[in-house]
């Protein structure tokens, strides 16, 4: 007889046969199934990810896993902010998922795991310029948790846009025939996207990171009235620069579909940003 961990209210599988155990409990009395992956230090980003997936599925699984996969040896993998306990408390008060799907490493990659999944097409530039191994991570990760969770919709935030993008195609590609659902982003009073990451911030630095949502909306309309697409990209790093950003990986205005390289703003596009302030990385990104 299979055991799972259970909170005051809500589940959690710690493996695929588990998480597959309730799932098919819930097919079989015709339950619409969503899944929202996330890496915990859950915030109000991710709640709002669940509150959209809760409107269009009868029952929501959050995974809660910080996958080795996507980050590489120098970056903050060791250090990325973990507490199960905290992030099934802000669940259950906030009340809107009906399992924890909370895995560990090895019950992810076991002992000779050997499969990579690899996606291109919106894949190719931007994040991976700076991190060649991240989507290889990302899509490995997410193939092996569709697989085991079996959604019929799956719910990522806008933040990360070239992501969203490359889980489209996943799906797409591989007939998954599971629905992505994109999410605005929840920002900050100031318009600084909620990530986990910016809890790493100083106060200092803090202040200087509220200026990356307004350099996106200066080239965002930099660009719409007329100024060339590489000007406007030039001066938007600029400008992160001038605001107390140490580097820029880059400012860039894309194809809001394939995030090619375009021209002119001739149809929908997207202005998105990476940029650092001391070890911290931030991206965001804005509608054209």
């Amino acid at each position: 007889m299979l055991v799972m961990a259970v909170s005051k209210r809500l589940e959690t599988a710690i493996n695929a046969v588990e998480v597959r155990l309730r799932v098919r409990l819930w097919r079989n009395k015709g339950s619409v199934i969503a899944l929202v992956p996330t890496m915990g230090a859950l915030h109000a980003g991710h709640l709002a990810l669940i509150d959209a997936a809760r409107v269009k599925a009868d029952k929501v699984v959050v995974s809660i896993f910080v996958n080795p996969a996507q980050f590489a040896p120098h970056e903050d993998f060791t250090r990325y902010p973990r507490d199960l306990t905290r992030d099934t408390a802000s669940l259950e008060q906030h009340g809107g998922a009906d399992l924890i799907y909370a895995p560990e490493v090895e019950a992810v990659y076991p002992a000779g795991f050997a499969t990579h999944v690899s996606v291109e097409g919106p894949a190719r530039g931007l994040e991976t310029d700076f991190r060649p191994h991240f989507f290889g991570g990302v899509a490995t990760v997410l193939t092996k948790l569709f697989l085991q969770c079996a959604p019929d919709l799956v719910a990522f935030g806008e933040k990360d846009y070239q992501q969203l993008l490359v889980v489209k195609r996943l799906v797409q590609d591989l007939d998954l025939g599971i629905t992505v659902m994109g999410v605005p982003t929840v920002r900050e009073p100031d318009g600084l996207a909620l990530s986990s990451r910016n809890a790493y911030l100083s106060a200092e630095q803090r202040a200087v990171a509220a200026s990356l949502n307004r350099v996106l909306r200066a080239t965002a309309d930099s660009a719409k009235s007329g100024v060339s697409i590489p000007q406007a990209e030039a001066e938007g790093a600029a400008q992160l620069i001038n605001a107390g950003f140490d580097r820029v990986d880059y400012v860039a205005v894309r194809d809001a579909e394939t995030l090619e390289q375009i021209r002119e703003i001739a149809r929908p596009a997207r202005v998105l940003a990476a940029a650092r302030i001391g070890n911290v990385r931030l991206i965001d990104n804005m509608a054209v």
